[in-house]
């Protein structure tokens, strides 16, 4: 009963132990909740509609994507460029097809897969024509093809073989292929239930036929803003408020921007790096005087061209060089010279020159044996047979083989960073025979009999040994640089005093407004994403660490300016108020500008007010009018002249964009070969209506709540 007793004496002691307990296990589950929501945010490319897409998700699009590129051109990778325009296209295709997915999923659309088959089978649609399964006889889909690709895939599959791997790019590229084409039969499919709510009529279409065809000729009075002194209609900030109330959705922005002011500076080689890289190309210019093999000088220079020594077209050579070689004599060197486009020093020399074909057509029969002596002799039975009119097909039948005429063309092998000395002698080979001519080419381990048996377009070749090297700079002129830049930006902690110590260190402040977390680049330099992930998480009045960007050349510190967040910009913000100052001056000009033509009922009253007068012939209601003397395409004016009968002078100025405006019709009249067809106006119409109709998607797209966070990944 003690025990007892002590206990119950200790049950506030224990109801707080416990409590406690209780509560750090509640709160560890929460803070391991609260952490996993964070991790999965921070792995979230974007948002459209509340639908997320993870950055393992978009990667893999990207990489698909990306594939098919490779497959369909034949490449081997893409440029930085090139990669990042693919990802802006598989974004703006994953927000496109969320949107349209939902706003189909609202009226009950979809794509069944009979409905893909029925495509499949009709084979018209121009994506199936950029598949691998085209008929070659009709240059249609064929549909019975892939069927019997997909049969054999699945086969190959199970059983494995050299060519699966084949097959899988293929199966893949056509699995992409097909959700595009499902994708674009829904878009289609949503935008012809769109434009069956678009019609014509009878009355809109005479209205559009007139607004296009009836010209009017004029006398034109102007008096142009510019006429008027700015100083003269300074705006209150009266003006300006009721202007922005006015013009306020001018200034929506439906996306978050940032302006910065920034400092890069780019590192280039210093007058003894240039020196030291001069010394090298001359001494390349004296071996190569002195007769030395030119191989062995550009590998020794450490060229960035390399030397194979074959003769190619001008189109395989550096711009640069290929714009001297028509003018050099064979065997001459120039000095060295620098190229300033692609900052390089260059030293040629024009081994050879020569007349030869650009494609060459031949066929070869191929001999081996045993030992290369047994190869060699009989390749030289095999030659003999052919040189007293033995048949080379049937020849080249006997040791298994079809001898099928084939195409080589210079693009085949004049871009090659290396060649080895049998296909450099098997090349030169076809380069030089004549059509009909045979040659047993003799190889290190067999032998090839080949004949040309056509040859094309007979072009200038050059035989060129090109030293050319980049100026860089040297790791002690970078170290001297960056030293520099760092001390720089350490001594200036804000940004006015970048601004203002920017000359004394000898750099430039530059600006940019309104950044977008869509771009990809800070001022166009790439491997600066770290900087863009730092404005977009920075506040006004920020200053950034320095960053090492561009080609490892380029030195950058940023400071944030200004965030303008999605809405309508502010009516103190810089550029509104610019906007603003201009309307509501435009306005005061006006009105000074109205107030004196008060009482003008002609042109020469005009004139005597002091307007310019011009002659404008063929005005019409549909498109804006030019106004030289006032610079300005004045919309305004075409559709007041529309208004008003031949020979009647204008009821009251026109407001214009450039100037107030007075005038005389005198004459109107319909173009000249215009004739009104209803049916055919209306045809016109409806068309013009659903291309209207589809800049839908802009409008659905700008409700979408899209969030794009790509700037953090990529």
């Amino acid at each position: 009963m003690a025990a007892i007793g002590k206990i119950r004496s200790w049950g506030p002691v224990l109801a707080t132990v416990i409590g406690l307990a209780l509560f750090a296990f509640i709160a560890e589950e929460m803070f391991r909740s609260c952490e996993a929501t964070s991790n999965e945010k921070r792995q979230q490319v974007g948002e459209v509609l509340g639908k997320k897409i993870s950055v393992q998700d978009f990667q893999s699009l990207v990489d698909e994507y990306q594939e098919v590129i490779k497959m369909t051109q034949g490449r081997d990778n893409l440029s930085e460029e090139e990669l990042n325009q693919v990802k802006d296209q598989v974004w703006q295709q994953f927000v496109t097809n969320t949107v349209i997915e939902t706003e189909a999923a609202k009226v009950g659309l979809t794509v069944t897969d009979e409905e893909l088959q029925n495509v499949l089978k009709t084979g018209t649609n121009p994506m199936l024509m950029q598949t691998p399964f085209v008929n070659q006889q009709t240059g249609r889909f064929d549909a019975t093809q892939l069927t019997k690709f997909l049969a054999d895939y699945k086969k190959m599959q199970s059983q494995g073989g050299q060519q699966l791997e084949q097959y899988d790019r293929i199966y893949k590229y056509w699995k992409f292929m097909e959700k595009m084409l499902r994708q674009n039969l829904l878009t289609s499919k949503y935008q012809s239930l769109l434009s069956q709510c678009l019609i014509s009529n009878p009355v809109s279409a005479k209205m559009a036929f007139d607004a296009r065809n009836e010209e009017s000729d004029i006398q034109l009075a102007v008096l142009p803003y510019s006429s008027i002194k700015d100083s003269e209609v300074e705006p209150t900030d009266a003006d300006l408020k009721a202007k922005y109330g006015e013009l306020k959705e001018m200034f929506h922005q439906y996306t978050e921007s940032r302006d910065i002011k920034y400092v890069d500076f780019q590192v280039v080689a210093s007058k003894a790096d240039r020196d030291g890289l001069m010394k090298t190309m001359k001494d390349a210019q004296q071996q190569l005087e002195a007769g030395q093999v030119p191989a062995e000088v550009v590998r020794k220079a450490q060229s960035q061209v390399p030397y194979t020594g074959l003769a190619v077209t001008r189109s395989a050579l550096p711009s640069d060089i290929a714009a001297k070689v028509d003018s050099m004599q064979v065997g001459q060197i120039t000095a060295p010279f620098e190229t300033v486009y692609d900052n390089t020093y260059n030293v040629v020399k024009l081994v050879a020159k020569a007349q030869l074909p650009d494609s060459i057509e031949f066929r070869a029969i191929q001999v081996g044996g045993a030992t290369p002596d047994e190869a060699h002799k009989r390749a030289d039975s095999i030659y003999t047979a052919l040189k007293d009119g033995a048949d080379f097909e049937a020849l080249a039948k006997k040791y298994g083989q079809t001898a099928e005429k084939q195409w080589m063309t210079s693009q085949m092998y004049e871009r090659s960073q290396t060649i080895d000395a049998d296909s450099k002698n098997y090349i030169e080979t076809l380069n030089t025979l004549q059509p009909n001519e045979l040659k047993n080419v003799e190889f290190t381990n067999g032998n090839i009999v080949v004949q040309v048996t056509d040859r094309k377009a007979i072009v200038t070749k050059y035989d060129v040994a090109i030293i050319k090297h980049t100026i860089d700079f040297s790791k002690g002129t970078y170290s001297d640089a960056y030293n520099k830049f760092s001390q720089y930006v350490s001594e200036n902690k804000t940004l006015d005093a970048l601004e203002k110590n920017a000359q004394k260190f000898g750099f430039r402040v530059q600006e940019r407004k309104d950044l977008y977390n869509s771009e990809h680049t800070v001022a166009g330099l790439r491997a600066t994403r770290e900087a863009m992930k730092w404005i977009f998480d920075s506040k006004a009045g920020d200053v950034s660490p320095l960053y090492e960007c561009g080609n490892n050349d380029h030195l950058m510190v940023v400071a944030l300016t200004a965030v303008h967040p999605e809405g309508y910009r502010d009516a103190n913000d810089e550029q509104v108020k610019n906007v603003l100052k201009t309307e509501v001056m435009n306005d005061k000009k006006f009105q000074k500008l109205s107030e004196k033509l008060t009482g003008v009922k002609s042109i020469a009253d005009a004139k005597a007010k002091g307007a310019t007068i011009d002659s404008v012939k063929q005005i019409t209601f549909a498109a804006p009018v030019f106004v030289q003397a006032a610079g300005s395409s004045e919309a305004a004016l075409s559709g007041a002249v529309s208004a008003v009968k031949a020979g009647q002078f204008s009821p009251a100025v026109v407001k214009g964009k450039g100037g107030a405006y007075l005038f005389q019709v005198l004459n109107k009249k319909q173009r000249e070969g215009a004739k009104y067809d209803e049916k055919q106006q209306m045809q016109q119409m409806q068309q013009q209506a659903v291309q209207a109709a589809g800049r839908f998607m802009y409008e659905l797209v700008q409700k979408a709540d899209v969030k794009d966070n790509r700037y953090l990944f990529f």
